[in-house]
């Protein structure tokens, strides 16, 4: 199985294994064998100097066919991936990524799973995030939203090339062995189906489709006015601002996570829920906020962040 660094899958065994974020491998002897990660397609981390988005995207991909035959292509049963990742920072892939990418994975055989359980259900402004980013995955792993998390429920759809598989083995021994004591549950399901009902009712997607171009240029422009932001990055309704003391060098002065982490509880006393990691803002809001709420939020954190600006220029910042 091969993931990317920073990517986020789940912390069972298997699927912590196939995450790529250090905390959840540390102390737990993880990941196991056979789960290969690669760079994480963060272009303002991870580029080099002097390459461009579309060059970046050619050296990744070229990195995971390198790894792909350097294992063997026929070791390989799958490749994981959030159409954006969520946990690891929001990072929204570079120009080029999944163009490049999917070719190569149908050329040696390698199925591509699909973590859509951030960006699924109308998160990027499209149904799927593989939608909005002309992914055609051969798996999508699907949660969350489902329900809009009033139940816990989750869901696998595959194809044909994935299922039929399964299917003639389970006939061949008898039983599909894997299953779960609540799977199928009936009151998680009805409830998953009434939440598609509603958001097909109040048509979210046009409201998300309309709503976040408001939500991504308040985004952005904190990006372009605030020292302190080093990336302005996000898609649809998922955004991140990373937060560093110097722009030029992209980087921080102070201990990796600190930034954030005071900001996170600034905004809190602001009434505003973000998320802290390391030193990046994630927000998800609601797919229901309206462009008022947006500026809400916004306002918040453009006050957070020229009080955070004062008191680091005046050596108040604690």
């Amino acid at each position: 199985m091969i993931s990317r660094r920073r990517g986020y899958h789940g912390i069972t065994i298997a699927s912590a294994s196939l995450t790529g974020i250090p905390v959840d491998h540390q102390s737990f002897d993880l990941p196991l064998p056979g789960f290969l990660h690669v760079t994480a397609p963060h272009y303002y981390r991870e580029g080099q100097e002097g390459e461009s988005e579309e060059a970046f995207s050619t050296r990744l991909v070229n990195e995971i066919e390198a790894l792909i035959l350097a294992e063997g292509p026929q070791t390989i049963a799958a490749f994981f991936a959030e159409p954006v990742m969520g946990a690891g920072g929001v990072i929204v892939p570079p120009q080029g990524y999944w163009e490049k990418l999917q070719p190569v994975l149908k050329k040696y055989g390698i199925i591509l799973v699909a973590d859509e359980v951030i960006c699924g259900f109308g998160r990027t402004g499209r149904m799927f995030g593989s939608q909005t980013f002309d992914i055609q995955p051969d798996m999508m792993i699907l949660s969350k939203q489902l329900s809009s998390s009033y139940l816990p429920i989750s869901a696998i759809l595959m194809n044909d090339m994935v299922f039929e598989p399964i299917a003639d083995e389970s006939h061949a021994i008898g039983a599909f062995a894997h299953g779960f004591t609540n799977g199928g549950n009936p009151t998680a399901a009805a409830v998953a189906i009434e939440v598609l009902n509603i958001m097909e009712e109040r048509d979210l997607m046009a409201h998300v489709s309309d709503v976040s171009v408001h939500f991504q240029a308040r985004l952005r422009a904190l990006g372009a006015s605030s020292t302190l932001v080093g990336e302005a990055r996000g898609v649809g309704l998922i955004g991140a601002l990373e937060l560093v003391t110097d722009k030029a060098t992209r980087s921080s002065s102070l201990q990796v996570g600190q930034l954030a982490k005071y900001a996170f509880g600034l905004l809190q006393n602001k009434g505003v829920i973000a998320r802290a990691m390391g030193d990046t803002l994630a927000f998800s809001p609601p797919l229901i906020i309206t462009r008022e709420q947006v500026d809400m939020i916004f306002d918040g954190v453009a006050e957070v962040l020229a009080q955070m600006e004062r008191e680091i220029g005046s050596g108040q910042f604690h």
